[in-house]
């Protein structure tokens, strides 16, 4: 890597990528998704804020029709919110692995999760191969 690439500036998912296999999850690498995931983490917790806000303004409609639609609205917005709540669990246990040492390594096999698996779903716990070997006892079960 040329000296000009150790820069001050931010990590980009192309630098990632063409880091060699030996650079998995060094120093740089943890940096840039836990800035990821920090940045997540920022957005979910201040949609949060927002839905709190929206949902504790009463709006008196004289129109039933108005009022459904406003109350239909709040459900989404919930559903989406909880959602959010526990994706905010797995980001937290996604930072907590990376101060660990462990984030990146898949929690089952201890292999490699892979950097464009984690680019994708930063909060991955398994490799692509162990999280379908889960999901088919899920539905096995269900």
């Amino acid at each position: 890597m040329p000296a000009s690439s150790k820069s001050l500036k931010p990590l980009t998912e192309a630098a990632l990528l063409k880091m060699p296999a030996a650079a998995y999850m060094n120093a740089d690498q943890l940096a840039f998704f836990r800035s990821r995931l920090e940045a997540l983490r920022d957005e979910m917790l201040s949609n949060a804020a927002d839905t709190g806000a929206t949902l504790k303004e009463n709006e008196n409609f004289a129109d039933p029709n108005d009022r459904a639609t406003v109350e239909e609205e709040h459900m989404l917005e919930q559903r989406v919110r909880d959602r959010e709540r526990k994706q905010l669990k797995k980001i937290n246990s996604a930072l907590k692995r990376i101060d660990s040492g462990e984030y990146g390594w898949c929690l089952e096999t201890g292999d490699p999760i892979g950097l464009p698996r984690l680019l994708a779903r930063p909060t991955a716990e398994y490799s692509i191969e162990a999280q379908e070997r889960h999901e088919k006892k899920e539905r096995l079960r269900a």
